[in-house]
């Protein structure tokens, strides 16, 4: 706001009386009226400004640091006007929010040095009425007459001081003080002063762009480069400049990293050819250093100058093929999803195979994982994955069952449909982690052997390709079978049964620790509640007799799908033996006897035996044995 020039003396003689008789005249600034009352209220003394009301030196250290863009901006912008500033004896002050003084550019503030002026505090509390308050309480510009001034040796000269905005905050004071009484260009140094807060909010304002595109990129799981025609790399992200330390591009102070320098192949990648306006998108490049060779998915986007076809410089975003394998198995949710904690069972033989598996998990060693179906072999393969060292890896998994030999070898170690088109196998996807390997024993021969080969040489080829790229697995193979058994028979290959079995763990069948069903009622049920958001449910005592006493031949897991029935199949909160059937949703009153898939699935939950289907379904032997002839399977 500028004003215009008003006598010295009223000023001061209206100052006096408010000073001396409290009397505000009608001819005072309503702003400047404010701020003499404020400043009376606040016992603010008049006279010299005190600088010992300053921040530490440790404060004023740590704001210099903080503040820091703002001042070499300002220190940058003012020079070309130091020579105005000299002829009207001006001096300029960035004030922080807090009313604290960060920096004092030009002349001396009222015959304090520069360096002295600095960490002073010079708020309402300090030094009353000014122009830096009266700025800061409105969130205007305003001129403000020495004249007018609570502190007695400001009333000497003229101020002005205008607000610094930021993101809808004032973030500084930008404040002139002029030694001089009169004769001042007020239009000219409001307009300078105006100038000054429109740039330092636009350089603010740009400064926090960019900090937030630097956020954004060192936050992206990709490297992202500047690179300039000659090679330089103006601009890396943090995972970049991490990359380019590896292979020995190194970024000081003196110089910025070279491409030419370090990639030995610079040449002939897509960088190279980038300059020529030749775009790349996600291929897969080699690039060959001293230190390493690297395979990575890059992508290179030319950039013209004005809109010219001259290629000025080029962006690159790449991720090393085994990061991206990472990224894209965990965002598949191929992790852990039980720890070891989540299998329970208190009898002798099961916290024997758990305290195996925790130590087994810890050494790193390959794991045959050897018991009947449906015992938890893959639950526990999650935790022993989930508490090795390979946690923050991927875990993949591949059921060996039911598949081709051509399609167990393209899931196994991928395969190129073209020159231009390859895809990874399951074995690169969980390079770093764990690969689960369920029903090894139908693994064929041949595929297990090139498997152990790969496994031996750290090294892996997709079918159709002669690339050998590198691989760091950790295999967990379950067997329901006897694994060294059908080694010997030789019907299971002998390399990778030397590989796998290592380390061996037994799971015990359910039947063997029967004293663990009713802690594993209560967990199951437990978590069907828990995943399906549902309320608890309870299992009644005579239900939990009832089964406990069964032998479950397809073990857990069969006992998870009869307890699942039942959780989604009873309204109560409470299950009772009523509510269980041990056939799952194969009740006796199904049409078992015309539809054989029901048939199978009830001969399956009775585990094959004759007698005890024959209970479950409520019929005669005679009568089963007929039903096992019309449906041709054989009776045991």
């Amino acid at each position: 706001m500028i004003r215009e020039p008003r006598s010295r003396e009223e000023l001061l003689s209206y100052y006096d009386r408010f000073v001396t008789d409290g009397v505000i005249d009608d001819n005072v600034h309503p702003w400047v009226a404010e701020a003499w009352k404020e400043s009376r209220r606040r016992n603010v003394t008049p006279g010299r400004i005190d600088i010992g009301k300053r921040v530490g030196s440790d404060e004023l250290d740590a704001l210099r640091r903080k503040h820091s863009k703002a001042c070499d901006y300002l220190g940058r912008l003012i020079e070309p006007m130091t020579e105005f500033f000299r002829k009207y004896e001006l001096c300029l002050l960035l004030v922080d929010s807090d009313c604290v003084v960060i920096k004092n550019y030009a002349l001396p503030f009222f015959g304090v040095l520069a360096e002295e002026m600095e960490g002073v505090r010079v708020g309402m509390n300090e030094i009353g009425a000014s122009s830096i308050s009266i700025s800061r309480e409105h969130g205007e510009p305003f001129w403000m007459h020495g004249a007018e001034m609570w502190t007695t040796e400001c009333r000497d000269g003229e101020a002005c001081s205008v607000p610094v905005f930021f993101n809808g905050e004032t973030e500084y004071i930008l404040t002139a003080v002029s030694l001089r009484k009169s004769g001042l260009p007020e239009d000219a140094i409001m307009a300078m002063m105006q100038m000054m807060r429109n740039g330092l909010e636009m350089h603010l304002a740009g400064l926090a762009a960019i900090e937030a595109d630097e956020v954004l990129l060192d936050a992206t799981p990709f490297a992202v480069y500047h690179v300039m025609p000659d090679g330089e790399v103006a601009y890396a992200n943090k995972l970049g400049l991490s990359r380019l330390a590896n292979i020995g591009a190194h970024k000081d102070e003196e110089r910025t990293p070279n491409l030419n320098d370090v990639v030995l192949n610079y040449r002939h990648t897509p960088i190279f050819k980038g300059f020529a306006g030749i775009p790349s998108h996600n291929k897969e490049v080699t690039w060959i250093t001293r230190a390493k060779t690297y395979e990575d998915i890059t992508t290179v986007v030319p950039l013209t100058r004005d809109g010219k076809s001259e290629v000025a410089s080029v962006v690159v975003v790449s991720m090393p093929i085994e990061d991206l394998r990472t990224l894209v198995a965990h965002a598949a949710g191929y992790t852990a999803k039980y720890s070891l904690d989540s299998m329970v069972g208190d009898c002798k033989s099961f916290r024997s195979m758990k305290d195996k598996a925790a130590r087994v998990a810890r050494n790193g060693n390959h794991v045959l994982l050897q018991g009947e179906s449906g015992t938890g072999k893959q639950r526990l393969a999650h935790g022993i994955h989930q508490a090795s060292q390979r946690a923050a890896g991927p875990l993949i998994t591949l059921r060996c069952a039911h598949l081709t030999p051509e399609m167990m070898e393209q899931e196994l170690f991928g395969i190129a449909t073209s020159a231009e088109v390859s895809y990874p196998g399951r074995l690169e996807l969980a390079s770093g982690g764990t690969l689960f390997l369920d029903e090894v024993e139908k693994m064929p021969k041949g595929i297990a052997s090139r498997l152990a080969g790969c496994l031996s040489s750290g090294k892996s080829t997709r079918k159709n390709e002669n690339v050998e790229r590198p691989i760091d697995v950790r295999i967990i193979a379950a067997c329901d079978a006897d694994l060294r058994r059908l080694t010997e028979r030789k019907l299971f290959d002998a390399s990778l049964y030397e590989i796998v079995s290592k380390s061996v763990i037994r799971v015990p069948p359910l039947r063997s620790r029967r004293e663990d069903i009713p802690r594993l009622i209560e967990h199951m049920v437990g978590e069907l509640a828990q995943q399906h958001q549902m309320k608890p449910k309870k299992v009644s005592a005579e239900a939990v007799e009832y089964l406990a006493g069964y032998d479950w031949p397809d073990n857990i897991k069969q006992l998870q799908s009869v307890l699942e029935y039942a959780f989604f199949n009873t309204q109560r909160s409470t299950i009772e033996k009523g509510d269980v059937s041990l056939l799952g949703d194969v009740r006796p009153d199904s049409n078992w006897k015309n539809d054989r898939e029901i048939f199978v699935r009830a001969w399956k939950a009775a585990g094959g035996n004759v007698s005890r289907l024959a209970n479950l379904l409520g019929v005669s032997r005679v009568t089963l044995y007929r039903y096992l002839k019309k449906f041709g399977m054989e009776k045991t």
